[in-house]
């Protein structure tokens, strides 16, 4: 059959951290070889067909599309436990049996593609247990089409083989061929060189004879040139943790050699004494017969009518309208009609009638459940229909929203309407569908992680062993984001007309690269890694609807969280969204928006503190408290108002109208403020500087943008208006402007000239308007999404400038599973002069609250379901008994009061720990001394009285009844300030009554750079590619990664570690009243400063900024306790183990009592600091010190 061949056994990057081919490049170069086909055989899914099948189509060859099952030893759902080493099969078990066998299937036909989608999909949502696996069973019901072979070294047959069980070989070929036709199981043959393939290849000739089977030749392909050999085996350490150099024996490698898609040539070479078996793989290319629709008409679920309605049109021009006349009254005006009109028609020309009314359904559904729904997210704003139906808040005549930038007529493509929900609800919605529309009709959507550059970077310099210095070094002579793009290695390297920017930062890079054998080699080794997929997940928002089930047209897969069994699993799509978007199936975005819930929570509280009904859907929009409080950058909490820097700019702009807070959305982000266009705009609102237009009739068009295109819409207007396009035709040339092709923009650009020219504004004012509207595409923004969230920001400044405690408390509540979140509102709270208390059972409920106190001020006592160890169940126990029968009056009316359940120890210690008794006016350290005490006797009594042993000595004479209350008095003793709050710290993640920090605010300010919030902030923003400051961004960004500052803060979770040269080193997280950040502390500066680290000391320190994996770390340089820095400095005293007899410990405690005074005593005791109670300070005079050098020795006192 000629000298060609056709690679059948083909692992892709979808094989993940295992198959290193890209599918651009595998295809390309089986084309290159003049190959008439390729197959995509990746383990144990399908992920990758549909890039695969376009990619063969694009470059000429015929995609055989399939993939390498993992197979059942006998049944899809057991679960062998293996022992020993974990080979490619799982490992082994009882009797031989190995967890999985590995099984080639490809689609010969239609029929053949659907009955693998059948297989893969049941392989997940039947016998997913470690790996997806098919059997017997599955295999028969889904043979139709599909082309099999008995498989690599992983494959039943040949470990039949390899046990030495030819005859059980023979059987399970035979039984493959009985399932799938003699012409559809093929006995694969491949030659890498292993031993074991030499020993069973004539066995599996001598099979295939017997059984009258055709021979198949493959390569175990994983990689696509000789040369990605390094790469890939780099790809595998990333995948076990391993390094390059270490053996075969210590970790998984590859054996043999030659995993990459060789060329028929080498093919034939390799195989030339049996031929046909290279013949065969030409042979399945030529029957390989599979069409998938991509880009044809959209497949929609039917959408049930009620009666009445002959249509979806019908019914949905009966709900537009009947919601307009809600909207606007009931005469319309004509302008409300004719845009109404306008959309109808171009809906239903488009066939999207059904889409608009299932959206409409799960939006009616949400809000007749009670769950906020956000006003509106995308381009979708600017639909008058959907505004008229309720699925948008906004009304886009009012505010000129685009129809024709959701839904252009010249260009056939699904609507995409985003539907925000309050996040506690996405997956109501989402059963709220499956309900409607099937359970098999609905899915979510898979997503992808991709091994990004720096990491590359970092993972290449582990695995090849070389220092973490090295990899850390090559990450940060990177570019930093540029426009909020990344710079691919290769980019960094070659120049590249997409990231010339990138390019020129990355001479520092270049130059590395060069000079230093062991970079080149990282950078190298990393470029191979880079932009392969990592693992899969599920997609935030994306979820899929279908009219057919959805095995019809893609496959889907369940794969168990940890506590999850495989039904409780999601559904979810083994095709991305943009596959998905392809084959023509309804995408729609069920968003959960944390804001929502914030907004949901502060009406209820407003409602329930104050009786006020809030209607935050239509609040004023000319509000000045709302304005004022933004004008002096008070957006904490405020949605997309929460940064540094955007806070920074609020104080510049001073927001005046609704349209300035939009404004802000759409401004600040890196593209504009990269041309200084948020400075720009802001200076033209206050009349720092003049607005100015490009010519007169522009005035109208962008007057309430300052003479500023900042909307994708501004542009789509200005070329209605200056070059005579329709709208359909201008979104066209944005969307054109956004892809940047040069023979488009060329076509483009003349025909916008002459549009100009025969409006009337001459071809030079053209050429110098569209010289403008084709660098727009990197700054623009939707003006749509841009009021949608521009009113979600508006919804939520309201509340905080008009309902502070209320709001405050719903947002707690938001991040209550979010300490460094919580720590930000929390420091809030303070500013804004609202405290907030400790857990307490007499005024907290489950979640964060308003509540008046005895001395009618407002506080937020922390929420009891954000207490350590204390149950949902718990809390709710507590809650209902107090509000049926009133606050608890001490410790053991609490004990007698509330369920039996409630007084689990574990529980109540972490209640009393966090201050949850002490409005009973308990010490908490009392309380722990006798809290267990006093529930067992508790427990013990009431456990009488539900007996009935009480009730024998009710009538007593003389009395009222026994009184077996004998349970101890709560002792009168407490912590010192520090045990409290470091108590309080592990209970609730936080510091609530106080803080170590408070009081000294003012002297860490004066001896630090800048807060931890502000450096996050900065640093966050600089890796992203914005500016730090209102002011245009300058060039690098390397010398804000690696700054040295100055903070201070708190030292918790102080960890001592040792580095593999058994250095020591640690490891803290430093903490101030607003952010935390995770600190390192190397050998060498550890040397210096290790004596003086200790848990809850407040410190000064000076370190080097550290971005790594895109977090900000601090890596310690010089540690200064505050106290140093005051006027009683600590005293310090070291004392070995093995002096801490009975006696000297007496010593010191008289030596402590005589000379009391200001000064904190630390013990450093081995490797332990200890810091003494407040009540041992001293005056740490000659006096105290002389003594203490007698007693403990000359070099007793540290520093």
């Amino acid at each position: 059959m000629g000298d060609s061949f056709t690679h059948l056994h083909t692992h892709t990057e979808y094989s993940m951290l295992d198959g290193a081919s890209r599918i651009e490049q595998v295809v390309a170069a089986a084309a290159a070889d003049g190959q008439p086909a390729l197959g995509i055989t990746d383990h144990g899914n399908m992920y990758g067909v549909l890039p695969f099948y376009k990619a063969c189509r694009d470059h000429g060859i015929n995609p055989v599309l399939g993939f390498e099952a993992y197979m059942a030893h006998e049944h899809r759902t057991e679960r062998i436990q293996t022992r020993g080493k974990v080979d490619d099969t799982g490992g082994e078990g009882d009797g031989g049996k190995k967890a999985y066998y590995h099984l080639t299937l490809l689609a010969e036909s239609d029929v053949g593609y659907r009955n693998l989608i059948q297989l893969s999909s049941r392989a997940f949502m039947e016998g997913y247990y470690r790996k997806p696996k098919v059997d017997w069973e599955t295999l028969a019901d889904h043979a139709e089409g599909v082309i099999a072979t008995t498989g690599c070294l992983g494959g039943h047959v040949l470990q039949s083989l390899l046990n030495g069980d030819e005859k059980g070989a023979l059987m399970k070929a035979a039984r493959l061929q009985e399932i799938f036709g003699r012409d559809n199981l093929f006995v694969e043959l491949q030659d890498h060189g292993i031993p074991e393939q030499h020993r069973t290849n004539p066995k599996l000739i001598d099979i295939a004879r017997r059984i009258g089977a055709p021979l198949l030749a493959t390569n175990d392909s994983h990689y696509t040139h000789a040369d990605d050999a390094e790469g890939h085996d780099a790809l595998l350490c990333v995948q076990t943790g391993a390094l390059i150099a270490q053996s075969e024996n210590e970790r998984f490698k590859f054996k043999g050699g030659g995993h990459y898609l060789k060329s028929a040539a080498e093919m034939r070479h390799l195989f030339r004494d049996v031929e046909v078996a290279c013949d065969n793989s030409l042979w399945i290319a030529e029957r390989a017969d599979v069409t998938i629709d991509m880009g044809g008409k959209p497949k929609l679920p039917s959408f049930p009518l009620p009666e009445g309605f002959a249509s979806d049109t019908d019914y949905l021009r009966h709900l537009t309208f009947e919601g307009a006349r809600q909207r606007w009254g009931g005469d319309l005006p004509d302008k409300v009609v004719e845009r109404l009109a306008y959309e109808l028609q171009i809906i239903d020309d488009m066939g999207f009638s059904a889409y608009f009314l299932i959206t409409w359904d799960l939006i009616k559904h949400a809000r007749d459940m009670g769950i906020r729904v956000g006003p509106g997210r995308g381009s979708a704003a600017g639909c008058a229909v959907a505004y008229c139906l309720r699925i948008t808040d906004l009304d886009p005549i009012r505010y000129d929203l685009l129809f024709e930038r959701f839904l252009n007529p010249s260009r056939v493509s699904m609507p995409d309407i985003d539907m925000d929900f309050d996040s506690r609800y996405r997956d109501e919605m989402i059963r709220y569908a499956a309900e409607r529309y099937g359970r098999d009709h609905v899915a979510q959507i898979v997503t992808f992680s991709t091994i990004k550059a720096r990491a590359a970077v970092r993972d290449a310099a582990r695995v090849l062993g070389l220092p973490y210095a090295v990899g850390d070094k090559v990450a940060k002579a990177m570019p930093p984001l540029v426009m909020g793009r990344d710079t691919p290695l290769y980019a960094c390297l070659e120049e590249h007309e997409k990231f010339v920017d990138g390019y020129q930062r990355a001479a520092e890079l270049r130059g590395m690269y060069e000079a230093d054998p062991d970079v080149a080699r990282v950078v190298d080794v990393a470029k191979s890694l880079e932009g392969l997929r990592r693992q899969d997940g599920i997609h935030a928002a994306a979820v899929v609807i279908t009219d057919e089930s959805l095995t019809e047209y893609l496959p889907i897969q369940r794969k168990p969280g940890p506590g999850q069994t495989l039904e409780e699993a999601p559904v979810v799509t083994q095709y991305e969204m943009g596959n998905v978007e392809a084959l023509g199936l309804l995408k729609m975005d069920f968003l959960g928006l944390r804001n929502l819930d914030v907004i949901t929570d502060a009406l209820a509280l407003i409602k329930d503190f104050r009786g006020i009904d809030v209607d935050i859907d239509d609040p004023p929009l000319d509000d000045e408290p709302t304005f004022e409080m933004l004008r002096r950058g008070d957006s904490i909490g405020v949605f997309q108002m929460e940064g540094g820097g955007l806070r920074q700019l609020l104080r510049q702009l001073a927001p005046t109208t609704f349209e300035d807070v939009c404004a802000l959305v759409a401004l600040y982000r890196p593209g504009p403020m990269g041309v200084n266009m948020h400075v720009d705009y802001a200076d033209r609102k206050n009349e720092r500087r003049p607005v100015e237009f490009f010519h007169p009739d522009a005035k109208e068009l962008l007057s309430d943008t300052y003479g500023l295109m900042i909307y994708q819409e501004s542009v789509m207007r200005v070329s209605q208006q200056f070059a005579g396009y329709s709208l359909a035709d201008a979104d066209n040339l944005r969307k054109a402007c956004g892809k940047k092709n040069r023979e488009i923009m060329a076509k483009e650009r003349s025909k916008f000239v002459d549009g100009c020219e025969t409006a009337g504004y001459g071809r030079d004012l053209g050429t110098e308007l569209f010289d403008i509207i084709e660098n727009f595409a990197d700054y623009a923004f939707n003006k749509s999404h841009s009021f949608g969230y521009g009113f979600v920001a508006y919804q939520t400044a309201y509340l905080k400038a008009n309902h502070r405690i209320e709001y405050l408390a719903a947002l707690l509540t938001s991040v209550k599973a979010n300490l460094e979140k919580a720590a930000v509102y929390l420091n809030e709270c303070r500013i804004s002069g609202i405290r907030v208390l400790v857990a307490d059972v007499n005024r907290s409920k489950a979640d964060f609250v308003p509540v008046r106190l005895e001395d009618g001020t407002e506080a937020i006592p922390f929420g009891l379901s954000a207490v350590r160890n204390v149950g949902a169940a718990i809390v709710a126990q507590m809650v209902d008994e107090r509000e049926a029968n009133g606050p608890y009056a001490d410790f053991c009316d609490f004990c007698d009061r509330v369920p039996l359940p409630v007084l689990n120890k574990r529980a109540i210690e972490s209640l009393i720990k966090a201050g949850g008794f002490d409005s009973l006016g308990h010490p908490r350290k009392g309380l722990l001394q006798v809290f267990e005490p006093i529930i067992d006797m508790t427990l013990s009594r009431r456990r009488q009285e539900d007996q009935g042993v009480m009730s024998l000595f009710d009538d007593a004479p003389g009395g009222d009844g026994p009184s077996f209350d004998d349970r101890p008095p709560i002792p009168d003793v407490e912590f010192d300030k520090t045990e409290k709050l470091r108590f309080e710290k592990e209970m609730l993640g936080l510091y609530v009554s106080d803080h170590p920090i408070m009081g000294l605010e003012d002297a860490l300010a004066r001896r630090t750079d800048c807060s931890l919030r502000e450096l996050i902030e900065r640093a966050e923003a600089a890796e992203a590619g914005e500016a730090t400051e209102v002011a245009p961004p300058s060039g690098g960004g390397r010398e804000k990664r690696d700054k040295v500052v100055t903070v201070g803060g708190v030292i918790t979770g102080l960890q001592h570690k040792f580095t593999k040269a058994n250095a020591r080193m640690a490891v803290f997280v430093l903490e101030d009243l607003e952010a935390s950040l995770e600190v390192t502390v190397f050998p060498r500066t550890f040397e210096a400063i290790g004596h003086v680290l200790a848990d809850d000391l407040v410190v000064t320190m000076k370190a080097r900024l550290d971005m790594r994996d895109d977090q900000p770390k601090l890596i310690a340089m010089e540690v200064t306790p505050c106290e140093d820095l005051s006027d009683d400095p600590p005293l310090r005293l070291r004392v070995p183990p093995h002096h801490l007899s009975d006696q000297r410990v007496r010593d010191l405690k008289d030596l402590l009592v005589r000379f009391p005074g200001d000064s904190t005593v630390y013990l450093h005791v081995g490797e332990q600091v200890v810091r003494l109670p407040d009540g041992w300070s001293v005056d740490r005079g000659s006096g105290l010190v002389a003594e203490l050098r007698v007693v403990f020795g000359a070099d007793c006192l540290v520093g």
